[in-house]
């Protein structure tokens, strides 16, 4: 790993913020992203800063930015400066979530049996992991939360959903993969595997075949992000992940 990889790592995650956004407004740092259409969805309105920043400032920037929304969320792409901003955020009623990024250094598998899904075939399996999660908010909230989704596709020059299903053909776990191969970047985003159908190989499966399908496109920076503080950045590391940085999300509201 060299610096050079977590510095294209980042522009791409920031690329991708822009380009998904139905629009963005420049702000001292970063830009603030909107999409109306998923108001409910923090991650389609939020703040991202990716360069440097005034971190006493960086609330009030926040505030103006997202003053029209119930939620704030700010992601700071980069190290030094999300932990810079931690205080000030944290004084200002902020919860600090660090999140690990994780370059795919291990051997590329030879291939995998999951297969690439439409958003239709993906509403119910969403709809339900996301009403677990989330069980007092209104249906408006999860249909937002799950059609964002289509909007992603706006993210990379290529986009897939993919996913593994039992025998009989339920979905049983999904992802996203996104590609630029350009710039040889590949994104696996949102691994997940519902509760009844877990430590049965199918989010390896997807896993396998997201890894694959990157480094036929000559994706040479596969990564991933991961909760520091939860347990599947483990399982991680051993299908031949590694943490060469890390993000910082800060949330209200």
């Amino acid at each position: 790993m060299s610096h050079s990889d977590l510095q294209q790592i980042n522009s791409f995650l920031s690329a991708f913020a822009r380009r998904q956004a139905a629009r963005t407004v420049d702000l001292p740092g970063g830009f603030a992203a909107y999409d109306d259409a998923f108001a409910h969805s923090r991650a389609n309105n939020q703040v991202v800063i990716d360069t440097a920043v005034d971190s006493e400032a960086l609330p009030a920037i926040a505030e103006e930015a997202l003053g029209h929304l119930p939620h704030r969320l700010i992601s700071v792409l980069d190290d030094e400066v999300g932990m810079a901003c931690a205080q000030p955020l944290i004084r200002n009623g902020y919860t600090h979530s660090t999140y690990l990024i994780m370059l795919h250094t291990g051997p590329v598998p030879a291939g995998g049996s999951a297969e690439e899904l439409d958003l239709d075939a993906m509403r119910i399996p969403l709809a339900r992991r996301w009403r677990d999660l989330l069980p007092d908010v209104d249906d408006e909230v999860i249909r937002h939360l799950v059609d964002r989704r289509e909007a992603r596709r706006r993210g990379a020059d290529i986009v897939h959903f993919l996913g593994a299903r039992t025998e009989e053909g339920e979905i049983a776990s999904w992802a996203d993969l996104y590609l630029d191969p350009a710039t040889g970047t590949a994104q696996i985003e949102d691994l997940i595997t519902s509760e009844a159908h877990l430590r049965r190989g199918y989010a390896d499966a997807v896993l396998t075949t997201a890894l694959r399908l990157a480094a036929d496109k000559d994706c040479g920076t596969r990564f991933l992000t991961a909760d520091a503080e939860d347990w599947p950045r483990h399982w991680y590391e051993r299908r031949g992940f590694s943490v060469i940085g890390h993000t910082h999300c800060f949330e209200r509201g």
